[in-house]
């Protein structure tokens, strides 16, 4: 017999449904973290190891031989940044120099053109301003270290990483197994969805990341820019975080320029590459990459990131955009929840499906008429 509750209990339940889950996930912040971080790396190397097992490999060796490429190329990776990191922190002496320049010629054009205005504190500002920088690129190389050491790291994800490959098509059949007969159809339908969007953006966002550091490191050598590859590498990882990650990464080589030029052509020239970069990637590069599966709408891609940054900090913000895809396609799939997957997705992108669908529908009833 179905139990009918009133509507005030049922947001009640879903209320306290919410604050139990956020709780669960602060709690276990320490469990939950490795194990997507490795389920999403997992699925990003995930092809390389079906390829090596349709050439015949046997699954543990495909999965070992994954594992090694994917950490190879990550301790590759972090060798680069950390050399880069520890050559822009020795030029912090020139640019100390160059702000303390700059702060004396704005004061001497107070002076001379305002009265009354009490000069800045070149000596007092540039000092804390640079024992901040210095104290920051310090703790972040010496976080990358500790992070790089830690047992985390070195042991628990990459074991993570092999049982998520090892056992990938093992999960599957418990999903199935774990529904009655009459809903398989429909788990086997929502898996495969989820495998191929989770798949398109991890796989996706990986490419347009290389290409965006390679299309942000031409622009910035081509400029002359100091540290270019740091802040290519670093502007375009951070292109995972929508909206902020673009901005943080557009802005610093465009200070950096500011300082270290003497022209203010060098700032214009850094702001327009990246303006142009950011234009073919938002318009070009990611739509046909990474695809239309994963479009969220703006605004509850910024709630995503805020709830995030509240529960996991800057991990969540890179871990909630998949994770929101995800859920869109499971209450896209479950009868009765679409309209929440429908909240999820972006209004744009299922406008226009509905417009083509319509089209279509039109054209097929026209064919229909001319028809024998």
């Amino acid at each position: 017999m179905d139990i009918k509750l009133p509507a005030y209990l049922k947001m009640v339940l879903i209320l306290l449904g919410i604050v139990l889950v956020v709780s669960v996930m602060i709690e276990a912040k320490s469990v939950l973290v490795p194990l997507l971080i490795s389920g999403l790396l997992a699925v990003l190397i995930s092809p390389l190891t079906s390829w090596l097992e349709r050439h015949k490999i046997p699954k543990a060796l495909a999965s070992i031989f994954s594992l090694v490429a994917l950490l190879g190329f990550l301790a590759g990776l972090l060798y680069l940044l950390y050399n880069q990191l520890i050559g822009f922190a020795d030029d912090l002496g020139a640019l100390e120099a160059k702000v303390t320049e700059l702060l004396n010629k704005f004061n001497d054009f107070i002076d001379s053109h305002i009265e009354g205005v009490v000069p800045i504190s070149a000596g007092s500002l540039k000092d804390s301003v640079f024992n901040y920088l210095k104290g920051n690129v310090s703790s972040i190389t010496q976080g990358a270290i500790a992070t790089a050491s830690s047992l985390t790291v070195l042991f628990i994800l990459p074991v993570y990483i092999f049982l998520f490959l090892y056992f990938r098509h093992f999960l599957v059949e418990f999903l199935m197994m774990a529904f009655a007969d009459k809903h398989r159809e429909k788990v086997k339908n929502a898996t495969d969805k989820i495998k191929k969007v989770v798949q398109n953006y991890i796989v996706g966002m990986f490419l347009v990341i290389i290409i965006l550091a390679i299309l942000n490191s031409i622009a910035l050598f081509s400029l002359g820019i100091k540290h270019a590859l740091l802040f290519a590498i670093f502007a375009a990882m951070l292109n995972v975080i929508p909206y902020v990650g673009p901005l943080i990464g557009s802005t610093l080589p465009i200070l950096f320029a500011l300082l270290t030029k003497d022209s203010l052509w060098y700032p214009f020239g850094v702001f327009l590459a990246f303006y142009f970069i950011q234009l073919a990637e938002s318009n070009f590069f990611t739509p046909k990459i990474v695809g239309g599966k994963v479009s969220m709408n703006p605004f509850m891609t910024i709630v995503a990131l805020f709830m995030g940054n509240f529960i996991w900090g800057l991990t969540g913000m890179i871990l909630f955009i998949p994770g929101m895809a995800v859920l869109k396609v499971i209450f896209d799939e479950i009868p009765g929840m679409e309209a929440y997957g429908f909240l999820l997705g972006d209004t744009k992108a299922a406008a226009e499906k509905k417009e083509i669908r319509t089209i279509r529908d039109k054209l097929i009833k026209v064919r229909g008429r001319f028809k024998v």
